[in-house]
């Protein structure tokens, strides 16, 4: 049952927790602005403040919700032992162990929260925000792709040369269906253009048709036609992966792959980071909440460094074991849940040797 301790572990928590938000975003906004200022001034206000930061905040503040959380532990429960009240929690009867689930609850909520704004709020508000910086600061928007090769449907296999998303046009195209290791047909053309919803119309094409030794040709100067494929297939930024949503994620990942196509490491990376995230709250809980329970001598400033040491360590691990899965050494799914499985074992260590 929820006591009034924890309910007042948990007011703690979350209190301390969003005012460390609010303190570190305030300083992210002030550099932004900084930063952005003149490309700022030509915007029109109302997109700058609704468009853009009203967007940027919540983004940041999921993105660095890890460290947030982690210095919010540390914090707090150093001015709880230093005030003597977790010496008083544990001589009225409350075990270590007890003592740690209004810590669990708190990290449960906050995980939940970032989980649910990640995977449906969040994208929907960077498609915003990003229209925003490519209008008005410095536009990153991928506009053309070469040496195109996808596999449209099993067995059909898709070739452009390049391809230029302002004119909506491809040129030296083909498209092959092949009957297990045979080839059937292939329609070649000196240039595509893309319409809407599949829809693409082949211009000076040539058809070619094969049966056994025979071969039928057909030539025309415009042919319309639908083919499973669009430009935002091929058309990837290192943004991409934040603007869908993660049911959106999840079935995008799951059609490049059945077409063949091979730079889509980063969107698995963004897929199963949203969820290690959420063990993420959990283990830097623990281990923040076993570091600083202890009234030590030199008061809460050497749990604050240690804490800033070690969240900062795993920020920086996070980072380095997600190149691991971008330069094809491991797969996406162990690389980003390795810090996790490390610093869980730091944190059971840390939790063991508390209470003594």
């Amino acid at each position: 049952m929820i006591k009034k301790i924890d309910l007042y572990i948990i007011k703690k928590f979350l209190g301390t927790y969003v005012f460390a938000i609010i303190l570190i975003i305030s300083i992210v906004v002030v550099f932004d602005i900084n930063e952005k200022l003149d490309a700022l001034l030509k915007a029109p206000l109302k997109a700058t403040l609704f468009d853009y930061y009203l967007n940027f905040i919540p983004y940041f503040a999921t993105l660095f919700s890890p460290l947030f959380t982690f210095i919010t532990v540390i914090f707090f429960t150093s001015q709880l032992a230093n005030n003597s009240e977790i010496i008083a929690m544990l001589a009225s009867g409350i075990s270590f162990r007890r003592l740690l689930v209004p810590y669990m609850i708190s990290a449960g909520i906050i995980a939940g929260c970032n989980f649910y704004l990640n995977s449906y709020v969040i994208p929907p508000a960077t498609t915003t925000r990003i229209e925003f910086q490519n209008t008005y600061v410095k536009n990153k928007k991928v506009d053309y792709a070469s040496n195109i090769q996808m596999q449209v449907e099993p067995g059909i296999i898709a070739y452009i040369n390049r391809y230029d998303d302002r004119k909506k046009t491809g040129n030296r195209f083909s498209l092959e269906r092949f009957d297990g290791k045979i080839l059937k047909s292939r329609l070649t053309a000196q240039n595509i253009v893309y319409d809407k919803d599949y829809h693409w119309v082949v211009k000076n094409y040539v058809i070619r048709d094969f049966d056994g030794m025979h071969e039928y040709l057909t030539r025309g100067a415009q042919l319309d036609t639908m083919i499973r494929i669009e430009p935002s297939d091929f058309l990837i930024s290192k943004y991409d992966s934040e603007l869908m949503t993660t049911p959106e994620l999840s079935r995008y990942i799951d059609r490049q792959k059945q077409r063949g196509i091979a730079n889509i490491i980063k969107f698995e990376v963004e897929y199963y980071k949203r969820f290690a995230n959420m063990a993420t709250a959990f283990i830097l809980t623990l281990i923040g909440m076993s570091l600083s329970s202890r009234k030590i001598k030199g008061g809460m400033g050497i749990n604050i460094a240690i804490g800033l040491l070690l969240s900062f360590s795993y920020i920086l691990f996070d980072m380095v074991s997600s190149t691991f899965a971008v330069s094809g050494s491991t797969s996406p799914l162990i690389a980003v849940w390795i810090p996790n499985i490390l610093y869980a074992f730091i944190a059971v260590g840390l939790y063991l040797k508390a209470p003594k």
